[in-house]
């Protein structure tokens, strides 16, 4: 997904969910944030580089393919952007260790990871709630790849069609992709912008869904192809109806942080929140455009009666680099690098706890030959100091 969901879509869905203008904008804010807390912006304020929640594009062309660096490339694609569905999925037919474990990271909806993230932000900060929303939402729109490099996971072909309108009808036309990272893409003649070929299997351009460029985080989209990991069986992806039911799943697990909620409940949506709205939001999804900013702002500002502030990447940079070094972990940053130091160590502990080192060791499970990233013992410090901690945790 792109800002126009992740922010403008997000704070939507805050608003309906019983939230305030104000909390809704710092909620929405960590959703976006997601996309741009790369190692290079911790950097620059001082921040532990291990909250790192995603990696721009002059990170990942240094990104080498021994097994550390592609270790941390997975805690964090896999954490934030495609969490996987099912860690103990079985492949079509007889493969190798090598490729199951590549293959249980394939990104989907409804798991039970969706459940633990959520569960996870309850009774946390809004940055914590933002940052579960951005990975809930990105179940969905990036279904069906996976956040590691893996060419035999992530590749696409000749064979992938989207659904366009010809006249009164709706046909299959083909897609072109253009294997150059820069450029817009041509949505009138079906040309779309993707990572430039690499035929190694562990190479950063065959991460998520590079290959296919942007085209999965467009709403308006259906598309089908036929990945190698289905064994090359046709997957059909409609994208305007996953979205809203993204979007009104947001809504079910926002008014269960609030306390609005007994319990987050996977496949549940709900449709009776957005209902006199319904029709508009449909609109905006199936609306064929490079960027839905605009419609969803509208929206968003009709719904509250408040502007919507534009996303500005250096709002709070200054309070968190000017706050004493214990003061820190309240700023708005220091909560999101606390939520996302959280997210990530979650999302490593189930994979490694599920027979697979793909992202790495967990350090709940090497304490004593410790094998772990330093600053999570930032996460674990903080735990105790809020006096949640017990003797028998790690």
């Amino acid at each position: 997904m792109q800002r126009d969901f992740h922010y403008y879509a997000t704070y939507c869905a805050a608003i309906i969910a019983g939230y305030t203008h104000e909390e809704s904008m710092q909620l929405c804010y960590a959703d976006q944030l997601v996309d741009g807390c790369s190692k290079t912006f911790l950097a620059k304020v001082h921040g532990p580089l291990s909250a790192a929640t995603t990696q721009i594009g002059t990170e990942l062309v240094n990104v080498k393919t021994d097994i550390l660096d592609l270790q941390d490339t997975t805690r964090i694609w896999a954490s934030f952007h495609f969490l996987p569905r099912d860690l103990h999925a079985k492949p079509p037919r007889r493969c190798s260790k090598r490729y199951r474990n590549k293959y249980r990271l394939i990104c989907g909806p409804n798991g039970e990871l969706v459940a633990e993230t959520v569960k996870l932000a309850k009774d946390a900060s809004l940055a914590a709630a933002g940052i579960a929303m951005h990975v809930l939402a990105d179940t969905w729109a990036h279904r069906y790849f996976a956040g590691t490099p893996s060419l035999v996971i992530n590749n696409t072909n000749y064979y992938f069609f989207e659904l366009v309108q010809d006249g009164q009808d709706r046909v299959w036309r083909p897609v072109r992709f253009k294997r150059n990272p820069m450029g817009d893409d041509d949505l009138e003649q079906g040309i779309y912008l993707s990572s430039p070929p690499q035929i190694g299997e562990s190479s950063p351009s065959n991460l998520g869904h590079g290959r296919a460029g942007h085209l999965p985080d467009y709403s308006f989209i259906t598309y089908r192809y036929m990945p190698a990991w289905a064994d090359y069986e046709e997957v059909v992806k409609d994208n305007p109806r996953e979205y809203l039911l993204a979007f009104t799943q947001m809504i079910h697990a926002m008014k269960y942080l609030r306390g609005e909620c007994d319990s987050f409940e996977l496949e549940r949506y709900d449709m009776d929140a957005i209902a006199p709205w319904e029709e508009r939001i449909r609109t905006i999804l199936e609306k064929r455009q490079l960027d839905a900013c605009s419609d969803w702002k509208a929206l968003g500002e009709e719904l509250s009666g408040c502007t919507i502030e534009d996303f500005d990447l250096e709002k709070y940079q200054e309070e968190y680099l000017n706050a004493d070094e214990s003061d820190k972990a309240g700023t708005y940053l220091g909560q999101f690098i606390l939520g996302a130091l959280a997210q990530k160590s979650m999302v490593t502990n189930k994979i490694y706890r599920s027979g697979n080192l793909i992202a790495g060791h967990s350090i709940e499970y090497d304490p004593k030959s410790y094998k772990g990233i330093r600053d999570y013992l930032k996460l674990a410090e903080q735990y105790f100091d809020d006096g949640q901690g017990g003797e028998d945790d790690d």
